[in-house]
């Protein structure tokens, strides 16, 4: 009878390894929506902008009239979801001179996301 159970749980264990695990997206950087760029407006402060946007992900040292807000989704799925998205203001002086945006969701495409 202890061969039988040895079998038994040997092969309930194999069979466990024919399914996949989830493995959560991956979310890299800072999530700029097309609605909160919005609220973003030309003559706002620095300080207005880190309060609506965030901390900027990249200060440049050789460009500090630039802030560079970039963030990455990565699903691990078959489909492959993939969302890029890069975000710059430009100052001159204290006060946002540019807007510049690339590949930015929208917040409901961002919440539907199985990420």
């Amino acid at each position: 009878m202890r061969p039988s159970i040895v079998i038994l749980a040997t092969l309930a264990l194999s069979q466990t390894a024919c399914f996949s695990l989830y493995v959560p997206g991956v979310r890299q950087g800072n999530l700029v929506t097309t609605e909160t760029i919005k609220e973003v407006k030309i003559g706002m402060t620095r300080n207005q902008v880190r309060f609506v946007l965030g901390t900027p992900l990249i200060s440049d040292p050789f460009h500090k009239d630039r802030w560079d807000y970039y963030y990455r989704f990565k699903a691990n799925s078959e489909k492959g979801t993939s969302i890029r998205e890069h975000v710059i203001i430009h100052f001159e002086g204290d006060k946002v001179a540019r807007i510049e945006q690339t590949g930015v969701p929208s917040e409901k495409t961002v919440l539907t996301d199985k990420g």
